[in-house]
């Protein structure tokens, strides 16, 4: 039997390709390391005060985190199959995001009395919360990156970025639990920071670990 006879008659008694391979499993992924984050955060940091709630602060951290972290697990799924293709639309969404949250924050910014605008901005926890968001973002990076590791990335640094890109918005989905910070325009850009500096970490690590 020539080998392209052997090739039609596997693909003819295959059945239908799965769909939505990709999406599932990182989906599988991120939630599992979003409920890690979270965990980590409310029993390590502490829970935010229930009267927080009634105000507009944490319900735009959880927001934004939830919006970025589903942007950027569609791009993260779009990179996860070889010679990836349609990641227009998935980039401008990660991008619609992080600019509305700008926006947010810009806003907020001009809002608040001239006086009272920097020490909004910095807070009381400017330099310490990247750092929170990245650390509770790692066990959602790993998750992620194992699961690219079980596709077929052919742009490993672009995939490693977009999971640190969801894997981010999952640790400030965990910190924004516990971070008492009120200000907007605090959240739009440090939290930014720290979801940036996840993207960096698993582009850096992606482009080693999802070799192939």
């Amino acid at each position: 039997m020539k080998t392209e006879q052997w090739i039609e008659l596997l693909a003819s008694s295959a059945g239908p390709a799965p769909r939505a391979v990709a999406a599932r499993r990182l989906a599988v992924a991120l939630g599992a390391g979003l409920v890690a984050s979270v965990a980590v955060a409310v029993l390590g940091l502490g829970l935010v005060p229930g009267a927080m709630f009634a105000t507009p602060a944490p319900w735009f951290k959880l927001s934004y985190a939830a919006a970025l972290a589903a942007a950027a697990a569609w791009l993260a799924a779009k990179l996860g199959r070889p010679l990836a293709t349609g990641l227009h639309t998935p980039a401008m969404a990660v991008a619609a995001v992080v600019a509305a949250a700008g926006m947010a924050g810009l806003v907020n910014w001009f809002d608040t009395p001239v006086a009272a605008r920097l020490p909004a901005l910095f807070g009381h926890s400017s330099w310490s919360c990247p750092a929170a968001v990245l650390g509770l973002s790692l066990p959602a990076l790993g998750a992620v990156l194992w699961a690219l590791r079980g596709l077929a990335p052919t742009r490993p640094r672009a995939a490693g970025a977009a999971a640190g890109l969801a894997a981010g918005a999952a640790g400030a989905f965990g910190y924004a639990l516990s971070c008492t910070e009120a200000a907007i325009s605090f959240s739009a850009l440090w939290y930014t920071l720290g979801i940036a500096a996840s993207a960096a970490l698993g582009a850096l690590v992606g482009a080693r670990a999802l070799r192939w």
